[in-house]
């Protein structure tokens, strides 16, 4: 027999400087995990590039168990939507200061107040110098260097903004190469850093902003800028900030949240 179940449900957009930009996230909070076939079919009928499921856990190791899925599938790691979780547990508790999260394949991760914004804090992800010549043909414009890492986060790195504002890649040929993050990078105008990030093969032709690519380009342009931290602006359609810093090995991101609902999501199967 199929149930129905009231949970509580917030649209959040993450790394937002206002309503209807940075990246949505749904966040719902259950007292058990659904099965892996109802979560996705969740996140694909919200469409947002992830959605976010929590299960409190006040004597566990964390404060909540933390699950994210694209309309597609399970991922590893979710920036945008860990920090909608943490707008979303923090706004309604004035008195807190932080949350925490555990997760299968991210470890604990922390959301924590930073004035009228949040911090969250990821693993800050390493990449090394490699070729990617499948994906860099099916780019448009051919990158200064390629820079990957074993969990498919791979960087490509142009000469300037505008050649990242002009990408036109073959996003079904990059879904064919599987769940990549194809993160095109440049120095940035009005920002130190500017990006845009490709996951077709995640379910996601473009992601507005995506915290885990950040997890990365923190490690790689600290390094390269030779400084602890940088302002940073993903250059989609709805656009996304941060100020991104590295703290020993966390990559420690700063952005807005935005609620656009609060409710209650009605939960089947």
């Amino acid at each position: 027999m199929t149930s129905t179940r009231a949970i509580p449900y917030w649209h959040v957009d993450a790394f937002a400087e206002q309503a209807y930009g940075g990246n949505q996230a749904a966040v719902v909070v259950v007292d058990a995990w659904p099965s892996d076939e109802v979560m996705r079919t969740v996140a694909a009928e919200n469409m947002f590039a992830e959605t976010a499921f929590l299960i409190p856990t006040p004597d566990g190791e964390a404060d909540y168990k933390l699950r994210w899925f694209t309309p597609a599938l399970e991922v590893a790691l979710c920036g945008h939507a860990t920090l909608a979780s943490g707008h979303a547990v923090l706004s309604g508790d004035e008195a807190r200061e932080r949350v925490t999260f555990s997760t299968r394949k991210a470890g604990i991760l922390e959301v924590r107040r930073a004035g009228d914004r949040y911090e969250l804090a990821l693993p800050a992800i390493p990449t090394e110098q490699e070729a990617f010549d499948e994906a860099v043909a099916l780019l448009g414009i051919q990158p200064r260097e390629v820079w990957r890492n074993p969990g498919r986060y791979n960087i490509f790195l142009f000469d300037n903004a505008a050649q990242i504002r002009a990408l036109e890649p073959d996003l079904r040929a990059l879904a064919k190469l599987g769940d990549h993050q194809f993160i095109c990078t440049a120095p940035g105008e009005q920002t130190d850093v500017i990006s845009r990030n490709f996951v077709p093969g995640g379910g996601v032709d473009e992601d507005p902003f995506t915290g885990s690519a950040h997890a990365v380009l923190t490690p790689f342009w600290c390094d390269r800028l030779g400084v602890e931290s940088f302002t940073a602006f993903q250059a989609s359609e709805r656009g996304g900030h941060a100020i991104c810093r590295l703290e020993g090995d966390r990559a420690i991101l700063t952005g807005g949240c935005v609620t656009v609902v609060e409710g209650t999501f009605y939960l089947t199967g």
